[in-house]
Formats: C-alpha cells, sequence, structure tokens
C-alpha cells in the first residue's frame, strides 16, 4: 500500500547558522563546508534505491531565498524541467545527476524562513539583552511569543497550514492507501527551506500548536521525514526512521 512522505530539508550551513544569528530576510551565501555537507547529503540519501527516490516526487517547494535554492541544487536530483530561478550553479560546479526527475519545483513564500522583524541578525541571547532593555524580560520564546516588528507563532501558523493543506489535499490523497504499482502516481513531496520554519512545518503536520515548544531539531542541511500511520491521509506522523527504497 502507498504511503506518501514528505521531506524537509534544511538549507546548508552559512555564516550566520554558524554563529546562531537569526537569518529570516537576509539573504547570505551557504559556506564552502555547507556546499560540500550538502553535496554529501544528496549522494547519499538521493536515489532510485535511497531515502528520497527522485522518480517518486510528486512536487518541490523551495523558498524564495537564495540560500534554499543553493542547497537544492547541491542535492543534484536531476531535475529535467527548467528552474524557476537563474540557476546558481553548473558546469563543473555539478557531477552530472545520474537521475531523472520530473517533478515541478515551486518557490512559495508559504516556506519561507519566520520573519523576525527587529531580531534580525542577532543572536537569542543579544535578543534577550534588547527586550531587558526595553522593559519586557528575559523571558522570551519564540515560539510563544514571536519577534518584535515581524511574525508571530499564528502568522507563521496560518502559512503552514495553508501548505499543509494544499500537500495533502493535491498531492498525497489522491495516492495514499492505494496498491503499489507502476500506475501508480508518485506522492512524495520535498521542502528546501530554513531551520524554524520546518520546525513549525513538523509540529504544525501532526497538530501541535506552536507555544507547546521546540521539541524538534534540524541540523543545517539535514533531513526529516514526515508521513502517516497506517496508509490513512488523517493520521499524521513524523517519520523518524525512514528505511531506503527497494524496489
Amino acid at each position: 500500500m502507498t504511503t506518501p512522505r514528505v521531506f524537509i530539508v534544511r538549507h546548508g550551513e552559512t555564516e550566520w547558522s554558524l554563529s546562531g544569528k537569526h537569518t529570516g530576510t537576509t539573504d547570505i551565501p551557504l559556506t564552502a563546508n555547507g556546499e560540500k555537507r550538502v553535496k554529501a547529503t544528496g549522494r547519499a540519501l538521493v536515489g532510485h534505491d535511497r531515502l528520497i527516490a527522485p522518480k517518486q516526487l510528486a512536487h518541490i517547494y523551495v523558498s524564495p531565498r537564495t540560500r534554499a535554492q543553493n542547497t537544492f541544487e547541491l542535492l543534484n536530483l536531476g531535475i529535467q524541467d527548467p528552474l524557476p530561478w537563474k540557476t546558481h550553479y553548473g558546469g563543473a560546479a555539478l557531477e552530472a545527476s545520474p537521475h531523472r526527475c520530473r517533478a515541478r519545483v515551486e518557490i512559495t513564500d508559504d516556506i519561507r524562513e519566520w520573519d523576525y522583524g527587529d531580531y534580525e541578525g542577532i543572536t537569542s541571547a543579544e535578543i534577550r539583552d534588547l527586550r531587558e532593555r526595553e522593559g519586557l524580560g528575559r523571558d522570551w520564546d519564540i515560539w510563544r511569543d514571536g519577534c518584535a516588528g515581524g511574525e508571530s507563532p499564528k502568522d507563521v501558523t496560518d502559512r503552514v497550514d495553508r501548505l499543509i493543506k494544499e500537500i495533502r489535499g493535491k498531492w498525497q490523497a489522491p495516492v495514499i492507501g492505494k496498491p503499489k504499482s507502476s500506475q501508480t502516481p508518485p506522492g512524495d513531496v520535498l521542502i528546501v527551506a530554513h531551520g524554524h520554519i520546518l520546525r513549525a512545518f513538523a509540529m504544525r503536520w501532526i497538530g501541535k500548536e506552536l507555544p507547546e515548544g521546540p521539541t524538534l531539531l534540524l541540523e543545517a542541511g539535514g533531513v526529516g521525514t514526515l508521513s502517516y500511520e497506517h496508509h490513512n491521509i488523517n493520521e499524521p506522523a513524523i517519520l523518524l526512521g525512514g528505511a531506503f527504497i527497494v524496489d
């Protein structure tokens, strides 16, 4: 029986992710080490007999930020159609992909990073210092309090809920629970975005409210997997350990 998955990929390492600075609207590139690690992830996890099987992808969502687009290209999925942005890598920068993926790549603001507003470009410790000077106290939690001048937890919830609804209704409900065969259309979805928004996405996937807390982590360049129990669209779950595909 078919049980589709959603793969969430955080963009690779940047100078700001290394230093802990909140990076929302600021567009900065991956570090050289970040690029190497994403390439290694693609070689390890992408393939017809790996965790992410390109031919099983029905659709791909990518953040509008360059660092997410860089990361997507370095995964080297073998996309057949032109990308919806000017290619950042090419030629000698990427090996020829051994894969063929016919999924459409879409840029969506629904999966851009949390808008940090006044907290853009500063660390959590600096945010608490700032709030203390403003008389707000040091007990700041983004999942509960959001960001001054930026987005609240409700703002983020609204947009990731909208994307979850689209993924389930458009790409996964038509295939879940169907017998596996060569005639069954692909149902997996890939998302390439950012740390806070993907953690929020995963929490909302299983119906958890953001103020309940950041119980999930996703490293720079890391890959997470979401799916369903009992081949049932109404039983979304976090897949703690996904197996490689064997046809």
